[in-house]
């Protein structure tokens, strides 16, 4: 694991660097300049860049005997935990999410990543516990600062999160571009922009993700946003997977592995901000829904189809909302389904 201060050093050089996918901008504009400042390309950010830890430079959380302050100090944030006997006084290294519902940071202690216990809260405009941790008592105070990250928990929170982070399988933060970016979804981006400079057509090949199925979309966003199978096999029950939408899609009664209509990239365009105006997905509905083509229509309303049909969910600890993706007819005091 690379050493707080030698992690400092690639946080200062990154933040001028340029990003990873620069050489695929340089064809692809449109696409680039739409997905830039979008949720997933600020997915990850080193915290010398941390707008909202810099907007808010003192932050304080109690839990039980345990004080947590994070301090802004130039272009660091210190976190320290205290039990008044001991204290643990770290600097966060990186910020997880932009920041629309919650922020999560990680710092390095004793060799070793850490999740920070407490995250910050849009809605709240304070810290508060990080999802997964409430109704878990700290036991110790190095607990109260952070949860300890195994291999696989950091090769997947940077590997969903940022470009690079992860080779063979393996961890290697000298070489990260936070945030998503073309890579990410575009297997074999970097093989096909370096074919692409001296006009190698036949080594630029590589897939065209519009020529995906349901399935397949489903299968490549869930690498982060869970697929069905993960989901199963892991038993993660309750209201907490509605975060999965691959998995909740799935479950829908309308869902078609083939049928292109339902895919993930028919309703979102994943090089653009997420669109929250519920009338702009009307179509999309009437693309399977409508007397035309003789299928099923609502009998209770002709827009704003999603807002009934794929209802907000209130995610405990998370201070937010969150769409369902499992469509269906929604009925007031119906159990969540599973």
């Amino acid at each position: 694991m690379i050493r707080a201060a030698a992690l400092w050093a690639i946080l200062s050089a990154q933040l001028g660097a340029a990003p990873a996918s620069a050489d695929c901008a340089a064809c692809h504009q449109a696409q680039a300049t739409k997905f830039h400042g979008t949720a997933m390309a600020d997915a990850l950010e080193p915290v010398a860049a941390c707008s909202i830890l810099a907007a808010h430079p003192e932050l304080s959380f109690q839990d039980r005997q345990y004080r947590t302050r994070i301090v802004r100090q130039g272009d660091k944030s210190i976190l320290s935990v205290t039990d008044d006997r001991e204290t643990i006084t770290v600097p966060l290294l990186w910020a997880f999410g932009r920041g629309h519902s919650g922020q999560t940071y990680v710092f390095e202690y004793r060799g070793a990543m850490y999740e920070s216990r407490v995250s910050f809260y849009s809605r709240l405009g304070k810290l508060d516990l990080t999802m997964g941790v409430a109704g878990r008592s700290a036991e110790t105070l190095e607990q109260a600062a952070g949860r300890k990250m195994d291999a696989i928990d950091a090769r997947n929170c940077f590997g969903c999160h940022s470009v690079g982070a992860v080779k063979d399988g393996k961890l290697h933060l000298e070489d990260i571009t936070p945030g998503v970016g073309c890579e990410s979804c575009h297997d074999g981006a970097v093989r096909h922009a370096a074919a692409m400079s001296p006009g190698d057509a036949g080594g630029a090949r590589m897939r065209r993700l519009a020529t995906l199925s349901s399935e397949e979309m489903s299968d490549l966003c869930g690498r982060c946003h869970r697929t069905w199978s993960q989901v199963e096999l892991n038993g993660l029950r309750g209201v907490l997977n509605v975060r999965f939408q691959p998995y909740r899609l799935a479950n829908s009664k309308c869902y078609d592995a083939d049928d292109a209509r339902i895919r993930c990239t028919a309703c979102h365009d994943p090089h653009g901000a997420l669109e929250t105006k519920l009338s702009s997905y009307d179509a999309k509905c009437q693309a399977c829904h409508s007397a035309a083509r003789q299928t099923k229509i609502c009998r209770v309303a002709k827009t704003g189809c999603a807002g009934c049909h794929m209802p907000k969910i209130e995610l405990p600890g998370a201070h937010a909302t969150f769409t369902d993706h499992q469509i269906r007819i929604a009925r007031a005091g119906d159990p969540y389904p599973n």
